[in-house]
């Protein structure tokens, strides 16, 4: 599996050459450092531990600082394993990985924390219809109706789709296809969008 951290920029609109649009999201991605090299033999698994975004020291603690000063880097924003980590040459300890690890035309798996809607009721968050809006219903056309049963059993079930928080969760959007790599400006673009607002941290992998 190869695997690189980015950030989300936006989204724009690109042509092919028979002129049909698509829909496309732009991604920083990387360069990402090697802040470690698991094993099976001391670790019980192979991964490689890649650090992302500048952190000033005065905002780090002396355990993230002496973590990956043992690899010559400085403190990371972001930090996040990648199980099995295909690469031409094992990969060592302040190693650098760029987009090229990917090209264009591939298919990857891109994960992001949904943008957060606040507390959201059930025609937002479930895409219930509502109630009727006639025969004196004048407060009740976005409630949820009933939500328990009768005599038996007597309460409201696990699992009842309710208003609530909703948003600000993983997610993980599969098999999105990369349009465009420029290696020199460390950029993906992928078609279609990604979970995550502008500027979130997002794990691309294949």
């Amino acid at each position: 599996m190869r695997g690189i951290i980015g950030k989300k920029l936006g989204m724009t609109r690109l042509f092919d050459e028979a002129g049909n649009a698509y829909a496309a999201t732009i991604i920083e991605a990387g360069p990402c450092y090697v802040t470690q090299v698991k094993t099976t033999d001391k670790d019980g698994y192979d991964a490689v531990q890649v650090g992302f975004g500048e952190k000033k020291e005065k905002l780090s603690t002396k355990p993230e600082i002496g973590h990956v000063k043992v690899a010559g880097l400085k403190p990371f924003l972001v930090l996040k394993e990648f199980r099995d980590f295909e690469s031409e040459e094992p990969l060592k300890a302040g190693a650098e990985i760029k987009v090229d690890i990917f090209h264009e035309g591939e298919s990857v798996s891109v994960i992001g924390v949904t943008k957060g809607r606040g507390f959201a009721g059930v025609m937002k968050r479930h895409n219930f219809n509502g109630a009727q809006t006639t025969h004196g219903q004048s407060d009740r056309m976005r409630a949820p109706g009933s939500i328990g049963s009768s005599s038996y059993p007597s309460r409201v079930l696990k699992g009842m789709r309710m208003g609530g928080r909703m948003g600000g969760k993983n997610m993980t959007s599969q098999n999105v296809k990369i349009l465009k790599v420029d290696a020199e400006n460390n950029i993906l673009i992928m078609k279609g969008p990604i979970p995550g607002a502008n500027k979130g941290i997002v794990f691309i992998r294949k």
